[in-house]
């Protein structure tokens, strides 16, 4: 029998809720949720002895050499997906990941987060973070594929009829709360068919998992609905794409919150403008996590209200970290580039590493640059010091491949694996021929 009290507290509420089935969930490195389901009368055994899965058949983890791993479930994770019922009443749990020697696996991705984390505790902090989660909802075709045509002709802030896009953003809102989540609030983004749904700041390691949790119930909300979510950067050509906007802050032991300085300027402490400077000085390095996939760059470029300049700001939001009004508890900056369709654990680490770095080195941020970015010439932004983002997936790769602070943070196994794996992908994207070079070049080269 299980011993341990959040164990028990799990065994009890799956009895009492008639949980027939737990799914135990892990990432790879590229971000896909993967599951080993369970019935709920294996659990206990689960807790205490893992899961056992094929390591080799996971993106990033490992050989056929060495692939017996085990997932071990993480008790305080453990939550009833509210969209099930009946027989197929469904929980689900997050796990660690071993290898067969009993040791935590240097490739899961939330291991990587957890050290960062733990790093941070060391120093006297403890990281919260906060995502703004955008995606699309498109229609399917006759077969039940998806295909690029959005679920409505909304805009920004929009209130539309109850149709079956605001039902998905509504309900999924309703089941992130009803799982503990605290979706604070959701709204229609600019383009058309695109939707926001923002979560309250929790611990980093909380909110990564949530993440994870909340791509799930999307996905599964909009199929119920006849819709396909997407978290595609980039989907279609012309209007906005969907980013994962980060409100990052860090809280000491006691709760109270390091970033806020009220005798200081615009109220932000010396700490926290280290930590800035940090998330500025390495942007170009942890940009292949945040903006992870060749569409990312898509993404990234002038005139959707994307970051592509270097620079931090109070209220301009075409820098790439705007420092939001609140301040006292509230005080807190919003990192802009990462997007949805990225590795929220490996997201989460690069950032965070990024910003302590700049704490241990004392880096001093420039000053705010509150004018529109987009409207500068180049002469005027070198002459600022206004940076570039990288320009493509490859360009970014090049920049994490250098980079010593994220070889460190994300270790000796996931680092080459994670370059080899997107440089795959680079490769497989550029020998393409696309429509727009058919279009374009066959009349007239």
């Amino acid at each position: 029998m299980a011993d341990d009290p959040k164990e028990m507290r799990i065994l009890e509420t799956a009895k009492k809720e008639k949980v027939g089935f737990v799914q135990v969930q892990f990432m790879d490195l590229l971000g896909f949720v993967k599951t080993v389901t369970i019935p709920t009368t294996k659990l206990e055994r689960a807790l205490t002895e893992g899961v056992v899965f094929d390591g080799s058949s996971v993106v990033g983890y490992a050989t056929i050499e060495e692939s017996d791993m085990r997932a071990f479930p993480v008790p305080e994770t453990f939550r009833v997906f509210p969209w099930t019922s009946g027989d197929l009443k469904t929980a689900g749990i997050v796990a660690n990941i071993y290898d067969s020697k009993g040791n935590r696996f240097a490739g899961d991705p939330r291991y990587v987060l957890e050290r960062v984390v733990k790093h941070a505790r060391e120093l006297g902090y403890v990281p919260h973070t906060g995502p703004e989660y955008e995606f699309f909802l498109f229609k399917l075709d006759g077969n039940g594929r998806p295909i690029p045509k959005p679920s409505d002709s909304g805009r920004y802030f929009e209130q539309l009829p109850m149709d079956a896009g605001e039902a998905v953003r509504k309900k999924v809102s309703m089941y992130a709360n009803e799982m503990g989540f605290d979706a604070e609030a959701s709204h229609h983004e600019v383009a058309p068919g695109q939707h926001e749904i923002d979560l309250r700041y929790s611990d980093a390691m909380t909110s990564a998992d949530r993440v994870m949790s909340l791509k799930h119930a999307i996905r599964t909300v909009a199929l119920e609905h006849g819709l396909h979510a997407t978290f595609m950067p980039k989907p279609l050509f012309g209007v906005n794409g969907s980013g994962m906007h980060v409100h990052q802050s860090l809280l000491t032991p006691d709760g109270e919150n390091a970033f806020f300085d009220p005798t200081a300027k615009h109220e932000l402490s010396e700490l926290m403008m280290h930590y800035l400077a940090g998330a500025l000085v390495h942007a170009r390095e942890t940009c292949a996590l945040l903006a992870s996939w060749v569409n990312s760059y898509k993404r990234l470029v002038p005139g959707y209200e994307a970051p592509v300049y270097i620079c931090w700001a109070n209220r301009n939001r075409s820098a790439m970290v705007r420092i939001p009004q609140g301040r006292g508890m509230s005080t807190r900056m919003e990192v802009r580039n990462p997007d949805p369709a990225g590795n929220p654990y490996l997201q989460y680490a690069g950032m965070i590493a990024a910003g302590l770095a700049g704490i241990e080195k004392k880096l001093e941020p420039p000053g705010p640059v509150e004018t529109d970015i987009y409207a500068l010439t180049a002469a005027e932004r070198r002459k600022l010091g206004i940076a570039s983002l990288p320009g493509s997936l490859e360009e970014a790769l090049d920049e994490l491949e250098g980079s010593e602070l994220m070889r460190e943070t994300l270790g000796s196994h996931i680092f080459p694996h994670y370059l080899y794996i997107k440089r795959q992908e680079w490769d497989d994207y550029r020998i393409r021929v696309t429509d727009y070079e058919l279009d374009r070049f066959l009349p007239i080269l």
